[in-house]
């Protein structure tokens, strides 16, 4: 908020040139502008900027009443306090927590959420910043960053975690317990952002993503199902592109030269117009022209075909649910196709472009020139071909304009979270959106904190939020919190494969994991507290071992957290750590120079350095995906290697810390609007299948409440 006003004086207007130079810089960079002039019209509108509030007080020196400006600069002063950053007057919501743990749902269900519109204006959101989508979520407008574009940022915390067992160890659960800590006992302002989850694992293996047991966001449902429909929102422009290209491809397949132009520039109304997009395409193409009559037939050719190259094509259609059958499909059977067919597959909705987009975009300009710059294949002559030539570029941000805004809700104690975007971390780069985190970063203001989760074990989530998230936002973070269990620990020391059945008897042989991931971290720069998400299985000797042995590993702390079974209660120690590691001056470096090292050469890094690899082993196609991007200009991205999360290696039954191999490069595809290249390990699929009981049995409708049974 600019200060300059409260400085404004009256004169006549005869002063006016003796007080111009002064007095017009001072309204031109004001907020709020009080005339007490005679002679308001004396001065000049090009003194104000555009959209200065504007407060016309000069009929009241005419008529003779007195006004009373030091009571308009008082009331002005207690409005800018109220903008800049305070505590929260935060009403959380009480905890009474039930001994055995009802399920999550039943949980959720038992706390009544505060009503959107009033927890907003608790952490000082305004009423025009928020659009309501009923009562217990909201999307948060992006004029927010500019009002409080001055304000310092809180300290950023970042929450990974080991090598996972196919069930999760409890990130998303020690997130939300880090913030009710934080914020309903300690009395510190902060804020959860957390990644919105496909619905594939929900209704596949791993059941939904709001936490678990008394830390988790509510209501789980909504959090869970469809939220604001951003995903679907995503789905509808993905396919809505992947629909263009093959359309395209038919269209200059069927039709000469001069028919395609005539169709892509039609007449209408007598009247021949390039549209906006088919100008931008004309500037690219070296076209300076803007008549749609004075192309040549070599220039009207070079317009109209793009030419792309079928085999070439690397734009998949998606779709939010586990299909193992869509993986490879061909597409064009019909006979109104004109024998144009190919074959294509389809990948989970949240593997698209366009959600890594919409992760590490900063502005809705910003996102109309990434969703633009996305390469959806290549033209016969080897050169990429990208939405924008497509001319959908507009198309798409028009479907992506509302999913741009971040989703605001709540923790059981009635603490805020943003659930933004939620790129999958095995095949995309697994965080939440740069937006959420930087809105939140001004709302908790500098004393505060701000808790984003990195998806699956730290060699994959953390590695590209460091890697890639944190290049494309300039934020740097203060504290990795790394979550381990037992059971976890107990299966990478040779244990058996995890199931819903807790482990008892086996014997904790796996630190080795939890060491390697902390290693990791270091090499990043950044101290780390490790969470040990401690389960009612667990023994007092084991959960001392572990905090013990990762303290030796080089963690800053370790600290047992019992979140699930209390809430933000059972967190308070972590809470603690972290508030004391994040006053350490943070030493983060990324682990790569993006612009000096090739394509190959960051893979090698990322495969020995943070995978333990031997050296890595590149495919003839794989390969040639790497000299065709280098040759388009591309080799200067970052890599967002798609990895199964189950094992440091790429082999998923390679527990523990694997050593000695070689990592197999399959595949490299190229996200240009993202901004990052990723290369596919091994066998790795962008389209995940259903196990043979998925989570789908479990859960139902009561058609009576419409209330949802059996999501977790």
């Amino acid at each position: 908020m600019n200060q300059a006003w409260w400085s404004t004086f009256i004169a006549p207007a005869t002063w006016r040139l003796r007080w111009e130079d002064r007095l017009s810089p001072g309204l031109h960079e004001a907020d709020i502008v009080v005339l007490g002039s005679r002679k308001p019209e004396e001065i000049p509108l090009t003194w104000i900027q555009p959209g200065t509030t504007v407060l016309n007080c000069s009929h009241d020196f005419l008529s003779g009443k007195c006004l009373h400006i030091g009571n308009m600069v008082s009331s002005g002063r207690r409005w800018l306090r109220e903008q800049q950053h305070r505590r929260w007057r935060l009403h959380c919501l009480k905890l009474q927590p039930l001994s055995p743990v009802p399920s999550d749902i039943e949980i959720s269900r038992g706390q009544t959420p505060k009503a959107v519109d009033v927890l907003a204006k608790e952490i000082g959101l305004l009423a025009d910043e928020i659009e309501i989508y009923g009562k217990s979520k909201a999307k948060v407008r992006l004029s927010v960053l500019e009002r409080l574009k001055n304000q310092a940022d809180g300290k950023y915390v970042l929450v990974a975690g080991i090598t996972p067992t196919p069930l999760g160890e409890g990130k998303s659960t020690v997130t939300i317990g880090l913030v009710q800590a934080l914020t309903a006992h300690l009395n510190v302002n902060s804020f959860a952002c957390l990644r919105q989850p496909s619905q594939g694992p929900t209704f596949g293996v791993k059941g939904g993503a709001a936490g678990g047991g008394y830390a988790q966001v509510i209501p789980m449902e909504e959090f869970n199902l469809h939220l604001t429909g951003d995903i679907h929102a995503i789905t509808a422009a993905n396919n809505l592109l992947a629909a263009a290209i093959d359309t395209r491809i038919l269209h200059e397949n069927t039709q000469t030269d001069k028919a395609l132009y005539n169709r892509l520039v039609p007449l209408v109304n007598g009247v021949r117009e390039f549209s906006e997009i088919q100008l931008a395409r004309l500037k690219k193409l070296g076209i300076n022209k803007t008549d749609p009559s004075t192309l040549t037939e070599e220039e009207v050719s070079k317009f109209a075909r793009l030419d792309i190259n079928p085999s070439t094509i690397t734009w998949q259609r998606v779709l939010d649910t586990n299909d193992r059958f869509l993986r490879k499909i061909t597409i064009g059977q019909g006979n109104t196709e004109k024998g144009y067919f190919r074959q294509a597959q389809f990948d989970i909705a949240v593997a698209s472009e366009i959600m890594a987009v919409l992760a590490l975009t900063d502005s809705l300009a910003d996102m109309k020139a990434r969703l633009g710059r996305m390469v959806v294949a290549s033209d016969k002559s080897g050169q990429p071909v990208t939405a924008e030539d497509l001319g959908v570029t507009g198309a798409l941000t028009v479907l992506m304009k509302d999913a741009i805004k971040p989703n605001l809700m709540q923790t059981l104690e009635g603490t805020p979270v943003f659930v933004h975007a939620g790129p999958f971390a095995n095949i995309a780069h697994g965080n939440s959106s740069v937006l959420a985190d930087k809105i939140a970063l001004k709302l908790v203001g500098e004393e505060g904190f701000v808790v984003t989760e990195a998806g699956f074990g730290a060699d994959i989530g953390m590695e590209k939020f460091f890697n890639i998230k944190c290049r494309a936002s300039g934020l740097v973070p203060n504290v990795v919190v790394l979550v381990a269990t037992v059971r976890a620990l107990k299966m990478h020391g040779g244990g058996p494969s995890v199931s819903k059945l807790h482990y008892v008897k086996t014997e904790l042989n796996g630190c080795c994991n939890l060491q390697k991931q902390i290693q990791i971290a270091q090499l990043f720069g950044v101290p780390v507290v490790v969470a040990l998400n401690v389960f009612k299985t667990d023994t007092r000797a084991e959960i001392d071992l572990v905090c013990e042995l990762a303290k030796r590993a080089g963690a800053f702390d370790a600290v047992p957290c019992y979140h699930w079974s209390v809430g933000g209660k059972g967190s308070v120690d972590l809470a603690r750590a972290v508030r004391e590691a994040a006053s350490k001056r943070s030493q983060f470096q990324f682990l790569y120079d993006v612009q000096v090292r090739s394509i190959v050469d960051k893979i090698r890094t990322i495969a020995q350095a943070v995978y333990g690899a031997k050296d890595i082993e590149l495919s003839p196609e794989a390969q040639a995906k790497i000299d065709r991007y280098t040759k388009q200009g591309f080799g200067n991205l970052p890599i967002c290697m798609a990895k199964t999360h189950l094992s440091l290696s790429h082999e998923p039954d390679k527990k523990g810390v694997p050593r000695d191999f070689i990592l197999p490069i399959s595949d490299v595809r190229a996200s240009i609007g993202a901004g990052f290249i990723y290369p596919l390990v091994g066998t790795m699929s962008t389209m995940p299948g259903l196990p043979t009981r998925p989570c789908f049995y479990d859960i139902d409708l009561d058609t009576e409440t419409e209330q949802v049974k059996g999501l977790f």
